[in-house]
């Protein structure tokens, strides 16, 4: 699989990247346009294509069993009419709409849902998936893929995966099949259509050309939940101000954002340890003494305020109180 999918992280603009015969990776970047007026250019494209181009839907809607290459979007015949729309839907009268705010830019994108998935759980926009997924351009150029199930960071992906993934949920199970293969029960099955600016914006990497939307077929299998810190507080809920970017929440103003940062609130008191609720697992032995019964914490941080402000302890500087006191 072309790791194209894959973008650094500690970067305050995603770049995606894609490696060429020799490893090494082949980028082109060119000076940035007006997110806002790029935006618009990118959503009446989209609307365009949405218009003009239909899906057996009949055969794909709610059908949990069907594999990513039977999922077919064709162009409308150039007389402009849908063919056999007992079979077939534009694209347009099936996609919902959604709205993002992402690097100080209102967007739109679109998501059609062909089956929701029967798992009990959906993906954070901050987890581990395990997906399949196939990569177009709108001329229908396969840019990546994984047809077998990848594994993904989210917090390392472009930005509308982040966005579209939490709104499926996982697979029911799976079964791991005679020839070791494995198949998943019931996954969440869609496409997403994106403008540039949730993907890889002013960046070309191999046969993505700058400012392209994308559209990506995909499955979602499963998924875990990140803390990327490991400081017990899972990273979505270090996105303090519900923007869906961890990357602009840092609590302390030091040079790490709150879910890679141990100490959010840098008042000397690691995050895992302003842990002081009772422990409410007596058969897991959280200090590792060999005694599960006298641990301090429950296991999450962000229940325990010891002075009343409403403000967690590990996000006060004013609680520095520490469960090895």
């Amino acid at each position: 699989m072309k790791s194209k999918l894959h973008i650094f992280l500690f970067t305050i603009l995603f770049l995606g990247l894609s490696c060429g015969d020799d490893g090494e990776p082949d980028v082109t970047v060119v000076p940035e346009a007006d997110r806002n007026e790029q935006q618009v250019i990118d959503n009446d494209s989209l609307l365009g294509y949405l218009q003009t181009h239909y899906i057996n839907s009949s055969f794909l809607i709610n059908n949990q069993n069907i594999s990513l290459d039977e999922i077919v979007i064709n162009s409308l015949p150039e007389d402009g009419v849908l063919p056999e729309p007992d079979v077939n839907t534009l694209l347009v009268d099936l996609v919902e709409t959604h709205t993002t705010t992402y690097s100080e830019t209102d967007y739109e994108y679109y998501v059609l849902k062909l089956n929701q998935g029967g798992g009990e759980n959906t993906p954070n926009f901050s987890d581990k998936v395990r997906v399949s997924y196939e990569g177009n351009l709108m001329d229908a150029t396969v840019f990546d893929s994984s047809y077998s199930p990848a594994d993904f960071d989210l917090t390392a992906t472009i930005a509308g995966w982040g966005r579209v993934l939490p709104e499926f949920n996982n697979a029911i199970d799976f079964n791991v099949n005679g020839d070791g293969t494995i198949t998943f029960n019931d996954p969440g099955i869609g496409v997403m259509f994106l403008p540039s600016g949730l993907g890889y914006y002013s960046s070309a990497a191999g046969s993505v050309p700058v400012y392209s939307n994308l559209i990506f077929k995909f499955k979602v299998f499963q998924s875990e939940e990140n803390d990327h810190d490991f400081d017990n507080v899972p990273s979505h809920l270090e996105d303090i101000n519900g923007n869906t970017d961890l990357t602009d929440d840092n609590s302390d103003d030091d040079s790490y954002a709150d879910f890679v940062d141990s100490d959010d609130d840098n008042d000397g008191t690691l995050t895992i340890d302003e842990d002081l609720e009772p422990d409410s697992d007596l058969e897991v032995d959280r200090d590792g003494d060999g005694d599960p019964t006298n641990d301090i914490g429950d296991g999450d941080p962000t229940n325990d305020d010891t002075d009343g402000d409403g403000i967690p302890n590990y996000l006060d500087s004013d609680d520095t109180a520490s469960r090895d006191d």
